[in-house]
């Protein structure tokens, strides 16, 4: 992370700490629907990477407010939404191991019983996908000038990728944690109540994949190692 997203990072925490009791009006005055505006017209020319830093920040600390809606438009939204996504379930996931790390059965941590380990490996390798597939739709959307209608294809791929992966990580995250997880007072509600509104929002997986498959199917044969490769390349030289 380079030093200038990480303080944005910084200030995001910050000022969503204070977003989380006063509204959303700590975070309009401190200018993040400029984010993604150009230094030239008075904004802090940021890219769509740091938009996906900001918004995984949100959706941990402030997944009620309209964050995404203020920084993102209408037509990125639906991309906005997997960044949102996947801050939350890495907040799941630290939270499931911080659990399972201090809760004591039969003398001895949660984390020692092979079961619950392979739980979080399972539900470990989700949220890493979908951690993965929010940072390749940003650098797509970055390499293609936050142009939707030429990043279609990883839109698609990431929301569905995000869908699929809420059913796992809130159901794992819910059985590890035992009946805390459903308490008000425990802050996991917080992230999974979201995550499974989020799923619906945009398109669920039904539509995604529909989107998705005639896209592919538009490719041809070869066509879609062809275009995955294009995208790739381009990525790496942009």
């Amino acid at each position: 992370m380079s030093s200038a997203r990480e303080m944005l990072c910084d200030t995001a925490r910050a000022v969503f700490a204070e977003a989380a009791t006063a509204g959303i009006a700590p975070v309009e005055e401190a200018g993040f629907a400029l984010l993604l505006v150009q230094e030239e017209a008075g904004g802090f020319g940021g890219d769509w990477g740091d938009v996906n830093a900001v918004l995984q920040i949100a959706g941990v600390m402030v997944p009620d407010l309209p964050v995404a809606e203020l920084i993102a438009s209408d037509a990125l939204q639906s991309a906005a939404t997997v960044s949102l996504m996947a801050g939350a379930m890495g907040e799941a996931l630290a939270l499931s191991i911080d659990h399972v790390n201090t809760r004591q059965q039969f003398g001895r941590p949660l984390g020692k019983f092979q079961a619950v380990q392979q739980s979080l490996a399972v539900m470990a390798c989700e949220v890493r996908a979908v951690e993965a597939a929010a940072a390749a739709l940003a650098a797509r959307l970055d390499a293609v000038d936050i142009d939707p209608a030429t990043a279609d294809f990883e839109i698609a791929a990431a929301k569905l990728r995000a869908n699929r992966a809420v059913g796992i990580v809130t159901s794992i995250a819910h059985q590890v944690h035992g009946a805390i997880g459903f308490t008000e007072e425990y802050d996991l509600h917080r992230v999974t109540v979201p995550l499974m509104r989020w799923r619906g929002e945009h398109g669920n997986d039904a539509y995604w994949a529909a989107r998705l498959g005639r896209q592919v199917a538009g490719f041809g044969g070869q066509g879609l190692w062809e275009a995955l490769t294009i995208r790739s390349d381009k990525s790496r030289t942009e």
